[in-house]
């Protein structure tokens, strides 16, 4: 009985390209394919790679799973050096197909702009032409609404109360560290409250958790001083470093309150589980009390114990908002209207997903 072999092969991919990877620095090509008519019969296990340097002779580069079509090849690859590449499909059972032809030449170079990225270039100069309105608008004299925010508003009558009462203004910036964004915005609030309390003759004094801010805070108090007419009334030791131990600084704010009874507390800045705490305390001993911080777990006891509560978004504005510069107010400005702008484009996405149009969402994908 003669007993008849047949010899399976397995088919290799068809229509391999090579060309330069798109929007890139360069150093790397991408190769696609269309995959084998055999993936439909569960016969394909991985497409195996080859590539050939300046026509020389071609060697395994990597394989690919069965799926997938496309292959990024940056293992040494060098801008303008030519490429060629060709595929073969290895099979589950690990027999092999025939190499496809070899791709035409290829080199691979970087792009000056990244064009997926057209809709971030956009985005930006609509947002710098929005600042540059608003400044020059703001330096011809017109007035820039910003919302009124209590907290804020708050902070002189805060300080006229202590004066009225004889007693101190509690400062205290947080626990943050001056690489904080909320920490900066608590020593831009530090210095008109500073020349406030230098105006009125109040003492001010402000206990630091961190060696770094004690200096910054102490520099910004003694110009808020020199620029209200009374550098002579400043003193170093009420602008002080008390502990970088967390619930020792707390403690340690605590005492102060307690012992010296501030008429004012302003709590600005990072604060963490001590939150409750200072804040507790001080509204114990009958102090008007001020907080601002951008820690939300921290915001409902703050809500909970302090007069006025500065959420998020407000503390970070309380520089333009207090000094009422325009270019400050102008930045603002221009980061409300952007605000508005990214809601209507999302609005606008949500409908032509309904619709199923892709083009719009495309377009507005990082």
């Amino acid at each position: 009985m003669n007993l008849i072999w047949m010899i399976i092969l397995i088919l290799p991919p068809g229509n391999v390209k090579a060309f330069d990877t798109p929007n890139d620095e360069g150093g790397s090509i991408t190769i696609k394919w269309k995959v084998s008519p055999d993936e439909e019969k569960g016969l394909v296990k991985s497409y195996e790679i080859f590539r050939s340097k300046e026509g020389g002779e071609f060697t395994y580069l990597g394989h690919i799973r069965a799926g997938l079509n496309t292959y990024d090849d940056s293992r040494g690859v060098k801008d303008g050096v030519h490429y060629a590449y060709k595929i073969r499909t290895k099979g589950v059972n690990g027999e092999y197909s025939d190499f496809t032809a070899p791709t035409l030449p290829v080199v691979s170079f970087p792009q000056w702009f990244n064009r997926s990225k057209i809709n971030i270039l956009l985005a930006t100069i609509i947002y710098l032409a929005l600042v540059i309105y608003f400044v020059e608008t703001g330096k011809r004299g017109k007035n820039l609404f910003i919302r009124k925010i209590a907290g804020l508003d708050a902070l002189d009558e805060a300080v006229g109360r202590a004066t009225e009462m004889g007693k101190p203004i509690l400062y205290v910036p947080g626990l943050g560290t001056m690489s904080d964004v909320a920490t900066i915005a608590a020593v831009n609030i530090l210095s008109p409250v500073a020349k406030k309390a230098a105006e009125y003759n109040t003492t001010l004094k402000v206990p630091n958790f961190d060696p770094i801010v004690m200096t910054v805070t102490q520099q910004v108090v003694k110009e808020a001083y020199t620029e209200a007419g009374r550098p002579d009334a400043f003193s170093k030791d009420n602008v002080f470093f008390l502990t970088d131990s967390q619930f020792a600084y707390a403690a340690g704010v605590d005492g102060i309150m307690v012992r010296e009874k501030p008429g004012t507390n302003l709590f600005m800045g990072t604060f963490y589980a001590e939150s409750l705490i200072l804040a507790e305390t001080g509204n114990m001993t009958g102090a008007i009390q001020i907080a601002g911080t951008d820690a939300v777990a921290q915001l409902p006891f703050f809500v909970a114990a302090c007069d006025f509560t500065i959420i998020g978004e407000e503390l970070y504005a309380a520089s333009a908002y207090l000094s009422r510069d325009h270019k400050l107010l102008g930045s603002i400005k221009a980061q409300d209207w952007g605000k508005i702008i990214i809601l209507t484009l999302l609005g606008l996405a949500t409908v032509f997903s309904f619709f199923h149009i892709n083009l719009f969402l495309n377009f507005l994908k990082v």
